[in-house]
């Protein structure tokens, strides 16, 4: 039997690995660990189902979850894996045609995505895909709970099978995972995470399993780097602490947890160097400080039933708080472990609120959004701590008394925040009262049953209460969106049924539902919300005139016919029906021979837009003067929040100032008499009319498509085009010029922002998109496997080494 305190040496039951110590008493009943890893799984599939019909949200009632990086990023993003699955989506795994008018894909996979479990959306059909993903962040907080119950089990099996199912669900249902990444399902792989690399720790202390353990890390930095990283600071926490409290320091266990680590990072380093390389090229996001939150706030987010942005949600149920509480105060435990796990916990609580370590916790960089992203290593040391009390048997009424009052103590200690509500304090004093008779009761006969119902009781009783309370508080508090239904169907199958790529894009246009409307509804457009928007894409479409928000990571569409024709818009979505343009271009056009031109974000993006179309089709009336008549008006006023108007027209609503917004250019109508006056909403900031002469920018298309590739095909990551026999210039891609491209073997150039090449008398262009960072990162995967391998050898042989001295002595 493993236990956390160190236990009397009992003969081995099998030869360990040289170093490891021996295996101590009867082997583990599988089927009680089984049974405690499926109750765990269905404790907390109970209590969120629970919650969240409880406050009638998507599925069970009227309330929608389309909120945040919800519905802008994850909604999307796996709809996109749906059509990539089955074979309709335009690209591939490592580049998207859809959004942004043609971005690397690997970065958004690695970042959102690369879950193991990802893919069971594609068994839904599209219709459900917000079906799909609530499915999967169920399965994916299960799985937690059920993980953690096994690592509970394989650390004792002295407390009741049950035990490590109530503890392990409460793990999965702490306030992170029901607050904060209920919304954010990427980060539930890290909730998975950190108890399968505390296994993979405890796996290094005792020598066992070098294969399984490498593997485990890799899955686990494959599926959310960001967490996992999180998860292996926490796993390496409780490493040093398993050491502390039962072995004497042997320094070849770090280094042997080192060492695996390492090289399951490494075999997982073709999807990390993409992405942390996308990183660096991505348009950069909010830049802020620290501010640690108030401490009476702090410790009301240890309350159940409790929401807030910027403090940690550190909900956990209190048979594990309670337990933990106890720990210090067990005069039977070793001193050791009596200290270590508490003072552990409190370490790691301090952590939180110190900016070093904010730091570290988050790879040096504090994060646009939650700066607690931590709080679910946190919840799971002190489950661990909670079980290591349990491991040498129930508190008695001292021990038992003192923990009640430290709980007491720290819900006192919170009174003064406003988070502190009355059903918060009611729901822990209740849980705290039934928590502490039920661990006073005997422990046998009818007693034992109602000390499990009690304690399971408060465990629902509170992650439901949560559940429901935050999905009430998540849509007061969060932008939130339309949820995809009924409409969104039918317009994605109107733009289906127009889209002819590459002949020409089909914009999905405005209004638009989220960030990532091509990824979720069809097409290809300018609209892209992510991590890793390009610094030169968002630099490109501001100079156009675009809008965009997140401090230009989430990008609009923009409406407007010269950019249309600038990157082959064939047609799109406008006002509730798609409309079809005449003046769209090819994918590929040739200029002329001449010095490439620049546009900048200083100057208006009426003369960016000419400077890449090569003709003048604006014209720009005198301040309060109209334009001429049969012209469409335009209005740019970026920093500008309200009504804009032409006249007695409908109005048009801008949304912007910085730095977070930025408004797009926005067609005001076309100006009908001379008397009739553009309106543009008070602010500061410019406010500048342009008024386009349609004649002209025909004429300006006819003229690029005397000169346009006679035929383009793509195909994944390739681009190719024919040209004209005889073209002399620079053929030019209406896609961003983004790193990764080669075209004819070499670096393409940028025109303006665009891919370019010149073809130097060839009549065929082609170009090839590789993410930077692939390249390195399989020939760093190819030399992990190769020392996993030599490793794994010199395990076997050591092995085969010692069973043979074996053999002899007993021969």
């Amino acid at each position: 039997m493993r236990q956390l305190m160190p236990r009397p040496a009992t003969p081995p039951q099998e030869t360990p690995q040289q170093g490891a110590p021996p295996r101590q008493g009867p082997p583990r009943p599988r089927r009680a660990t089984a049974a405690a890893s499926a109750l765990a799984a269905l404790l907390t599939l109970a209590a969120v189902v629970t919650g969240d019909a409880i406050a009638r949200t998507f599925p069970f009632g009227p309330r929608h979850r389309s909120v945040n990086d919800l519905a802008n990023q994850f909604v999307p993003f796996h709809a996109h894996l749906w059509d990539l699955l089955h074979g309709r989506a335009d690209g591939n795994l490592l580049l998207n045609w859809q959004a942004g008018w043609g971005t690397a894909f690997l970065p958004d996979y690695g970042t959102y995505l690369s879950s193991p479990l990802a893919p069971l959306v594609a068994l839904a059909p599209r219709a459900d895909i917000e079906y799909a993903v609530y499915a999967l962040t169920l399965l994916k907080t299960a799985l937690a709970a059920a993980a953690t119950a096994f690592l509970l089990r394989r650390l004792s099996t002295a407390p009741a099978w049950w035990w490590p199912a109530v503890l392990g669900a409460a793990y999965a249902l702490c306030g992170w995972s029901l607050v904060e990444a209920t919304y954010n399902p990427m980060w539930l792989d890290g909730l998975i995470a950190f108890p399968l690399l505390c296994l993979v720790a405890e796996w290094s202390r005792e020598g066992v399993r070098p294969l399984l353990s490498v593997l485990t890390v890799t899955v686990c930095w494959t599926a959310n780097f960001y967490t996992a990283y999180m998860a292996t600071l926490g796993a390496a926490l409780f490493l040093l602490a398993r050491l502390a409290t039962t072995d004497r320091f042997r320094p070849v266990v770090p280094l042997r947890a080192a060492a695996t680590t390492l090289l399951g990072i490494g075999l997982a380093a073709p999807l990390l160097a993409p992405v942390l390389l996308s990183t660096r090229q991505a348009h950069p996001g909010v830049v802020r400080d620290f501010v640690p939150a108030d401490t009476a706030d702090v410790l009301a987010r240890l309350l159940p039933g409790t929401y807030g942005f910027s403090t940690p949600a550190a909900f956990i149920a209190t048979p594990v708080l309670l337990l933990a509480a106890t720990l210090a105060f067990r005069r039977e435990v070793p001193r050791r472990e009596r200290w270590v796990w508490p003072g552990l916990v409190l370490g790691v609580a301090v952590s939180l609120q110190w900016g070093p370590t904010h730091l570290v916790w988050h790879l040096f960089a504090t994060p646009n959004g939650s700066p607690y992203r931590q709080t679910f290593v946190l919840c799971g040391l002190l489950t661990v701590a909670a079980y290591a009390a349990l491991t040498h048997g129930p508190p008695t009424r001292r021990p038992l008394a003192a923990g009640s009052a430290v709980v007491l103590a720290l819900t006192a200690a919170a009174l003064p925040s406003d988070l502190a509500t009355r059903p918060a304090l009611l729901l822990a004093v209740t849980g705290l009262a039934a928590v502490t008779a039920a661990l006073a009761l005997p422990r046998r006969g009818r007693y034992a049953a109602l000390t499990a119902l009690l304690i399971t009781g408060t465990l629902l009783g509170q992650a439901a209460a949560t559940t429901a309370y935050a999905d009430r508080e998540r849509l007061g508090h969060l932008d939130d969106y339309p949820p995809y239904g009924p409409g969104q169907e039918r317009r994605a199958a109107t733009l289906a049924a127009a889209d002819a790529w590459p002949a020409y894009r089909t914009d999905p246009g405005l209004p638009g539902v989220a960030g990532n409307d091509p990824l979720l509804l069809g097409g290809q457009g300018a609209a892209y919300y992510s991590s890793h928007t390009p610094a030169v894409l968002t630099e490109l479409l501001t100079a156009l005139g675009g809008g965009w928000t997140s401090r230009g990571r989430n990008l609009q569409t923009l409406d407007n016919p010269v950019t249309d024709a600038l990157f082959a818009v064939g047609a799109r979505w406008r006002a509730g029906e798609l409309v079809r343009t005449d003046t769209s271009l090819p994918l590929v056009t040739v200029r002329p021979p001449a010095p490439t031109p620049a546009p900048t974000l200083d100057r208006d993006p009426y003369r960016n837009q000419e400077l890449l179309l090569g003709a003048e089709v604006y014209t720009h009336p005198a301040p309060a003067a109209p334009c001429p008549v049969g012209t469409e008006v335009f209005l740019w006023a970026p920093e500008r929040t309200g009504a804009a108007r032409l006249g007695a027209a409908a109005p048009v609503r801008l949304l912007g100032g910085g730095p977070k917004r930025r408004a797009a250019m926005v067609s005001l109508g076309f100006q009908k008499t001379p008397a009739t006056r553009a309106y543009a909403p008070p602010g500061k900031g410019p406010a500048q009319i342009g008024c386009l002469d349609h004649t002209r920018l025909r004429a300006a298309v006819e003229t690029l498509r005397k000169q346009a590739a006679v035929s383009v095909d793509v195909h994944g990551t390739t681009l190719t085009a024919r040209l004209p026999a005889g073209t002399d210039g620079t053929a030019v891609v209406a896609a961003p010029a983004i790193p990764g491209w080669t075209c004819q073997g070499r670096e393409p150039e940028s025109y303006a922002g665009l891919l370019a090449v010149r073809p130097a008398g060839a009549t065929t262009v082609s170009c090839t998109f590789r993410p930077p960072g692939l390249t390195a990162g399989l020939a760093a995967g190819a030399a992990a496997l190769v020392v996993l391998v030599l490793w794994l050898l010199w395990v076997r042989v050591r092995a085969d080494g010692g069973r043979g001295g074996t053999r002899e002595m007993t021969g």
